[in-house]
C-alpha cells in the first residue's frame, strides 16, 4: 500500500529532517531523542503525526525513493548494457557523496545498523534493496542486442558484479570515501567493456551536486 505524502509543509520538513536522521544514523541509530530534537516535535506530537517510529521511517523511505533514486529508471531506459551501467554507478556516485545530503546509501546504511530487535525492518531493507536486481538482469538482457557485454560475461553475471559494486559503492561512502574515489571505481569497471559505444556519445553527464 502507497503511504501517503505529508499533508503540511511543517509535516513535510519535519519528514526531511528525520530522512536526512535516518540516513546519517541508521534505523536504530536515529532515536527518539534524535528525531524529536531534528523534527521539532516532541514525542506525543510525533507520534500523533507519524503513529510511530516505524510508520515515520517508511514515510523517510518513500521520500528517499521518489526524491533520490530516480536517476535509476532513467538508467534502465538506456539503450546499451555499457550505457545502464555508466548512468546506474554514476549516479551511485553522487547520490553517496552529495553535498548536503548524508554519505552512503539510506538503505543500506540503515540496514547494517540493525540488530536482531528490528529484523523486520532490516528484511524490509533487503527486499527494497534487491528489487532493482531482476529489473537490472532483464535490461541487461534486452539490451545485449545493441551492445556488447563485458567479455566473458552474460547478463546475469554482469548484474551480479554491477549489484555487488552498488552496495560496496554505498559502503565506502558512509567509510569516508571521495566522489573521485567512487568515480575512479565506476571508470575502473566500465573499461571491462572493450572500446567506445557505437555511437560515441557518453551516456553520462554530471547532475548537480545534492
Amino acid at each position: 500500500m502507497k503511504l501517503s505524502r505529508p499533508r503540511t509543509f511543517v509535516e513535510a520538513q519535519a519528514l526531511q529532517n528525520a530522512l536526512f536522521a535516518f540516513w546519517k544514523y541508521g534505523y536504530e541509530g536515529a532515536s527518539l531523542n534524535v528525531l524529536t530534537e531534528v523534527t521539532g516535535m516532541g514525542r506525543t506530537s510525533l507520534y500523533r503525526t507519524f503513529g510511530s517510529k516505524e510508520e515515520l521511517f517508511r514515510r523517510a523511505l518513500e521520500l528517499y525513493r521518489s526524491d533520490y533514486l530516480d536517476f535509476r529508471v532513467a538508467a534502465l531506459a538506456e539503450t546499451t548494457p555499457r550505457r545502464i551501467a555508466e548512468k546506474l554507478l554514476y549516479g551511485l556516485a553522487t547520490l553517496h557523496t552529495g553535498e548536503t545530503t548524508p554519505p552512503g546509501c539510506l538503505e543500506t546504511n540503515a540496514a547494517l545498523a540493525c540488530g536482531p530487535d528490528n529484523d523486520v525492518i532490516r528484511e524490509e531493507l533487503a527486499r527494497n534493496r534487491d528489487q532493482i536486481g531482476p529489473a537490472l538482469r532483464q535490461r541487461l538482457r534486452e539490451t545485449s542486442a545493441n551492445g556488447a557485454l563485458p567479455r566473458g560475461l552474460d547478463a546475469d553475471a554482469t548484474a551480479t558484479l554491477l549489484l555487488t559494486l552498488i552496495q560496496g559503492m554505498a559502503v565506502q561512502a558512509k567509510g569516508g570515501h571521495s566522489r573521485a574515489d567512487l568515480e575512479a571505481t565506476v571508470r575502473a569497471t566500465l573499461s571491462l567493456w572493450e572500446g567506445p559505444e557505437e555511437t560515441g556519445e557518453p551516456a553520462y553527464s554530471a547532475p548537480p551536486a545534492l
